[in-house]
């Protein structure tokens, strides 16, 4: 069994910084890719940025200069900084972690529960 949940969610006004973090933890071999997610109301999820076991990033056009990726490999862990925040950037904010359980495992997709981003004034 793999567990990933996110924290740091909450509500900031515009222009205020978050810093997220997503540990997984359970039954893991290794953790490959782990990538943040974002879905407002309304709207489809997104991907807003991710990084591999190798320290490559990715960025949505969103987030690019705003938003910094980073993982500690030994915690399994994952944070995403995020300033200047604007409303558009309110939704919720999703983990997904990238995970071999055994060593002849395939990869398989664990997604946590998400955590609340609010920007308003």
């Amino acid at each position: 069994q793999v567990q990933v949940v996110e924290s740091g969610g909450g509500l900031v006004q515009p222009g205020g910084s978050l810093r997220l973090s997503c540990a997984a933890s359970g039954s893991i071999f290794s953790v490959y890719t782990m990538t943040w997610y974002r879905q407002a109301p309304g709207k489809q999820r997104e991907l807003v940025a991710g990084i591999t076991n190798s320290g490559s990033t990715n960025y949505a056009d969103s987030a690019k200069g705003r938003f910094t990726i980073s993982r500690d490999i030994a915690k399994n862990t994952v944070y995403l900084q995020m300033n200047s925040l604007k409303p558009e950037d309110t939704a919720v904010y999703y983990c997904k972690a990238d995970v071999r359980t055994t060593v002849l495992s395939i990869l398989e997709d664990y997604w946590g529960q998400g955590t609340q981003v609010t920007v308003s004034s």
